[in-house]
């Protein structure tokens, strides 16, 4: 924090370059524009006869609102902090002054984390995401894991305003899951969740050991972004499917049916899996387990495409599948470490919590300055 009345209206004055430069790149009064004219078209009556065309609209709607209120709220606080420091100043009042401070470190924390979220993007960062928990080798005590993972991940999603559905879900044997997929709602729910993809691994005294050993446990989480029918060109042919259906199971509630409704749909060329049981009806879920299809089969082409270009620049990826991207350590001592980006926090209990933003805006700016290095190297070859 600044020290004296000079060093805080400096910061102020690069504070509010900042939100200039975003106002400038971010072209507010055409997004305001827009706005407008999203409103008009919902409040015509026939707004809702296109369902689909109507969460498009809504959708939209929300992302633009979201980000004008976000640079009129970063603006009025810097107003407000400006106004604070004035006063301090002509009082020569340290109070005054602190709470100017205090002001000036929530306006920073907010223009880096809206920084964050001007970095997303990618093609599909603003699409909802769709999370997928796989324990490793070790029966229940991994198990064990990917459910501790599924209730930090659910927790995140809440406290972020993300909506949260159970499409998938497989219990384990004695306790914990054996894999459940999620659909994870919201904008740039893909673009802040792709950080999260890898193998996570666990250390500690495991409450399934009689004799109180130390365990090691690993889960993976797939992430992949929802494809809608406007995003992609997949085409999928019925005679390279083959659907079974089966009786629902889950932890109880919506999870459990009395019918065989759930739907498991394999990609006889590619041998991909995909199933959802969270539906009532067995077409609804297989209309949902087909949108699962192609976002899987999107991204195994999105890979492959990746994988020939790393090929052609003679690229080697860091961190393969099957490696560790983070490690939570209960015992003998309490960290989580991510080892990308080498950003750790002491408290494990938090981030099971869902305190994962720490984790999720290092590895965006890791990865930016990764790009930014490629594109360097690049241009001086």
């Amino acid at each position: 924090m600044a020290e004296t009345f000079g060093e805080l209206r400096q910061e102020l004055k690069t504070m509010a370059t900042r939100l200039a430069d975003f106002g400038r790149s971010l072209d507010v009064p055409n997004k305001e524009n827009r706005i407008a004219t999203l409103e008009s078209l919902m409040t015509a009556p026939d707004f809702w006869d296109d369902q689909t065309k109507a969460q498009k609209i809504i959708g939209e709607l929300n992302g633009l609102k979201a980000v004008v209120d976000k640079m009129r709220e970063m603006t009025a606080l810097h107003a407000d902090t400006e106004v604070a420091l004035q006063l301090a100043q002509e009082e020569n009042d340290q109070d005054l002054f602190a709470e100017a401070n205090e002001m000036a470190a929530k306006l920073r924390e907010e223009i880096d984390s809206f920084e964050l979220e001007l970095m997303l993007s990618g093609e599909y960062d603003a699409n909802n995401a769709i999370l997928e928990l796989h324990p490793g080798a070790g029966g229940t005590e991994s198990q064990d894991w990917a459910s501790i993972l599924l209730r930090m991940y659910t927790r995140w999603a809440e406290d972020h305003g993300y909506k949260v559905e159970v499409l998938d879900y497989q219990p384990g044997d004695e306790a914990g899951i054996k894999s459940v997929t999620l659909m994870i709602k919201g904008h740039n729910a893909y673009g802040y969740l792709k950080a999260e993809k890898g193998v996570h691994r666990l250390v500690r005294i495991s409450p399934f050991d009689s004799s109180g050993r130390r365990h090691t446990s690993f889960a993976s989480v797939d992430v992949i972004p929802e494809i809608t029918e406007e995003d992609t060109t997949i085409e999928v042919r019925p005679e390279d499917l083959r659907i079974d259906t089966y009786r629902s199971t889950g932890a109880g509630g919506q999870h459990v049916n009395t019918t065989d409704s759930a739907v498991r749909i394999t990609h006889l060329p590619t041998g991909i899996v995909v199933s959802c049981q969270s539906e009532r009806s067995q077409i609804q879920n297989r209309a949902v387990a087909m949108d699962l299809l192609k976002a899987r089969l999107a991204a195994k082409r999105r890979e492959e495409r990746e994988a020939e270009l790393a090929e052609l620049r003679g690229e080697q990826k860091d961190i393969a599948w099957g490696s560790q991207i983070r490690s939570y350590v209960f015992h003998p001592y309490s960290m989580v470490k991510d080892h990308r980006t080498n950003e750790e926090i002491g408290n494990v209990h938090a981030v099971v919590d869902g305190l994962l933003d720490p984790f999720i805006n290092a590895y965006l700016r890791w990865q930016l300055a990764r790009e930014q290095a490629r594109e360097a190297a690049q241009s001086d070859a």
